[in-house]
């Protein structure tokens, strides 16, 4: 079995395996008061999802958290009595794929917003591509983590940046008494991206920085370690990047902890490295998964009458992202239309999302809530 054969096998299942762009509706699955159904009058919200292999755990995830929320709403009424089409279109970070995506949302008249676009290589790609299509739809909590885009007037992220992660990350060593720590980037991308950020914050905090820069195997990075080698790894990449790193890691005699963002999915990391010495602690922009939170109790008890599929911190975000989207939403009389949403979204107003706070600052994003959660060398996640 391959690397990704197995989340290849449940990105099928999701995503109905089609080849290129697919619409998905799911319908609503609990017997209470559903909302109308007539094609002409539903209120449409597309999301459009990365289906490369090295955005696949993020999407998965993100994509079931959406779809969970989608049907609870519409299964409790839907938008101002009217259902929801959940209209979820794949795509990769080509200019043609996303122009193709975003084609189908300008012929779909009554698709009102876009939602949760997942994973950030696509969300910072649409935020320009919007901006050049001149579409003028609300691009609503998308997976954004690159902070140089904030301030969009079309575009509103609610989860925190990239750069607040890693801040988060160095404030937790500087208090620990972190004298050093080693930065290993997964490809040029992020070294070109991320280099000054992580070079700028190690510097305030005077925490000795050691680079390792971008190679073609990352297993042999791992194997390269020597007892001089800062003993915390920060690791920027992805969930497959970071396995190969870990199986070149292997078993050493100095015990090292590696730090990584949001963007890794502990759970996925757990199927795929069977045997692991090494701690790793990622960055979480949403509450922990077992947190006694409001819209964490409603999103456990959502996702396991919906889908067999265990709570991660992706798929927590992307029931957040739809969530947010039907609270703005739903302020809007009569039925949303493009303009009409876009209006509501651009107020920017303060929501309390049972726990979950949205508030935007002048920069024009809401997220700035970062915990860290541990998967240790014996399977167990520590938060």
């Amino acid at each position: 079995m391959t690397l990704f054969s197995q989340q290849t096998l449940t990105r099928r299942r999701l995503l109905g395996g089609a080849a290129g762009l697919t619409s998905l509706c799911a319908a609503p699955v609990w017997s209470q008061a559903k909302p109308k159904a007539d094609p002409q009058r539903n209120v449409v919200v597309a999301q459009i999802v990365d289906n490369t292999a090295s955005q696949m755990d993020v999407s998965k995830d993100f994509l079931i958290g959406c779809r969970a929320a989608w049907q609870e709403i519409n299964a409790q009424g839907g938008i101002n009595g009217h259902a929801v089409e959940h209209l979820v279109l794949e795509a990769d970070s080509s200019a043609g794929s996303l122009n193709n995506a975003l084609e189908i949302v300008k012929k779909t008249p009554n698709c009102v917003a876009l939602s949760g676009t997942v994973g950030d290589r696509i969300a910072s790609q649409l935020v320009e591509l919007l901006k050049q299509s001149r579409l003028n739809i609300a691009h609503v909590a998308p997976w954004l983590q690159n902070s140089d885009l904030d301030g969009d007037a079309n575009t509103f992220p609610i989860f925190a940046s990239r750069q607040e992660q890693i801040a988060k990350a160095f404030k937790s060593l500087s208090v620990m008494g972190v004298p050093e720590l080693a930065a290993v980037y997964a490809s040029e991308q992020e070294y070109a991206l991320y280099r000054s950020d992580i070079e700028q914050a190690s510097a305030a905090l005077q925490i000795r920085l050691q680079t390792f820069k971008p190679v073609g195997d990352l297993a042999q990075i791992g194997k390269t370690l020597t007892p001089e080698t800062p003993r915390i790894l920060l690791f920027m990449g992805g969930t497959p990047e970071l396995v190969q790193f870990l199986r070149g890691i292997g078993k050493q005699a100095q015990q090292r902890y590696v730090i990584a963002l949001a963007d890794v999915n502990l759970q996925t990391m757990m199927q795929m490295v069977s045997h692991r010495a090494t701690p790793v602690i990622a960055a979480q922009v949403v509450p922990m998964v077992n947190a006694p939170v409001g819209v964490v109790r409603a999103y456990r008890q959502t996702l396991a009458k919906l889908f067999d599929e265990p709570p991660t911190p992706q798929s927590l975000s992307g029931y957040i992202a739809a969530r947010y989207t039907y609270e703005v939403l739903k302020r809007v009389d009569g039925i949303p239309t493009r303009s009409s949403a876009l209006q509501a979204f651009q107020q920017r107003q303060t929501l309390d999302l049972n726990g979950f706070r949205v508030s935007f600052n002048t920069q024009g994003r809401s997220g700035t809530y970062v915990t860290q959660s541990m998967i240790t060398p014996d399977g167990r996640l520590v938060g």
